[in-house]
């Protein structure tokens, strides 16, 4: 058989996930958010700085306020102390500032001598060893932003240092976008529950943990429909129950083509599919379609594969962006760069391969080495791996060669 055959009726990756940034409609709305709730959120409109930052020349670091026009071999007289948070004065004429980090700079002194570099002499004048140079350590006011200046822009992520900016600003309160509310189904009657008792064959349900942690990450409010019942009833009442209380809805098995795989047709009767099956290893069967609300396009359903590493990538590369978009952000290129290979394997026919290695630099440069096994099944490897090395269908690997690798690094915020 043709690898063009093995292929067939499959959706390039990249095509597969340029068709999900495109789709994504960001939520509508705005709310009021107090900045210690924020971490995380997404921006709802630009945010433009109310301060000068800094508010007023202040001193970098411990030292000394001084003009250096009168500074000479004779010292200076220490006549001004100037503690942070004290008010801005003047400095007067022939002496200088002891001067702390922070502290407003005296009107009229133009330097600030670090205090490693002076010596108080026995009548308490300070001496200078070095160059000293005009405006040296001192923060101008305005010289990071003005006020009115662009601060973030709309669909920005509220991280540890846009929090602190904004605090630094003044703000309290910023608007955000709603909250992404996520249906997750997991399906398959095999699925169990940790911490219950494990007949043979029954799985405990590995994806449903993973999932809610990458939603949540991802700051999504999630909705736990827990393990659906491998029917197509249960499968169409779970899917209307999510229809109607989620902005997306997320179920893990059933997407393959098997006669107990339901989530196709069950979509095609609630709704529609707009594709299913992209050309890569693992994660072929991911599926994507809307469930008819009565709205032009309804409530867009992600089928993500049951094995669990297949639907950790398909997360990954298909679903993440899809949400991004949904939450307003901006959808970044895939991280890559070339890394040398330190293994060799044979080539996957018809599919692009993403294959779980680590990465070893002891030679100064990295070379990738496979995590573990590279089942669908088997979450060890991918637990452990640095990243993946992306192979063209029908490539082979060959040790020391080059070849694309993407960072795991890149799919977590």
């Amino acid at each position: 058989m043709s690898c063009a055959n093995l292929a067939k009726g499959l959706l390039d990756l990249d095509v597969a996930r340029a068709r999900m940034i495109a789709a994504a409609e960001p939520v509508q709305g705005e709310a009021l958010v107090a900045l210690e709730q924020a971490f995380g959120r997404v921006l709802a409109c630009d945010l433009a700085a109310r301060l000068d930052m800094p508010g007023i020349d202040n001193s970098a670091m411990d030292g000394y306020a001084l003009r250096l026009s009168e500074l000479g071999e004779q010292g200076l007289p220490v006549v001004l102390r100037v503690p942070a948070g004290a008010a801005v004065s003047a400095l007067p004429e022939g002496g200088c500032a002891r001067i702390f980090t922070g502290a407003p700079v005296p009107e009229g002194a133009d330097c600030v001598i670090p205090q490693e570099r002076v010596t108080l002499d026995g009548e308490g004048r300070m001496h200078v060893s070095g160059e000293a140079k005009p405006g040296a350590n001192i923060r101008r006011r305005g010289e990071e932003y003005r006020a009115g200046d662009a601060l973030l822009p709309a669909g920005a992520t509220l991280n540890a240092a846009a929090l602190a900016m904004l605090a630094s600003q003044g703000f309290a309160e910023v608007p955000v976008l709603p909250q992404l509310k996520v249906a997750l189904i997991s399906t398959g009657d095999e699925l169990i529950e940790p911490g219950e008792p494990a007949s043979p064959g029954q799985v405990y349900n590995s994806n449903r943990v993973m999932l809610q942690a990458l939603l949540e990450q991802q700051g999504c409010n999630v909705i736990d429909l827990g393990i659906i019942a491998d029917t197509a009833e249960a499968l169409h009442e779970a899917f209307v129950v999510s229809r109607d209380s989620a902005d997306l809805v997320i179920c893990t098995g059933g997407v393959s083509v098997g006669e107990e795989d339901h989530v196709r047709p069950v979509l095609d009767a609630l709704g529609g599919l707009v594709f299913h099956g992209v050309a890569m290893k693992p994660g072929k069967p991911f599926a994507f379609g809307y469930l008819d609300d009565g709205s032009p396009e309804g409530v867009p359903l992600i089928g993500l594969p049951g094995n669990p590493v297949a639907s950790l990538v398909g997360w990954q590369l298909l679903a993440r962006p899809f949400v991004q978009g949904c939450q307003g952000r901006t959808v970044g290129p895939l991280q890559q760069f070339n890394v040398r290979a330190g293994f060799s394997r044979r080539g996957n026919l018809g599919r692009r391969e993403l294959l779980r290695v680590v990465l070893d630099w002891q030679g100064g440069l990295p070379v990738a080495f496979l995590a573990g096994g590279q089942g669908s099944h088997m979450l060890r490897a991918a637990s452990q791996a640095h990243g993946y090395l992306m192979m063209a269908a029908d490539t082979d690997v060959e040790e020391g060669h080059e070849y694309p690798y993407l960072p795991a690094g890149q799919f977590v915020d």
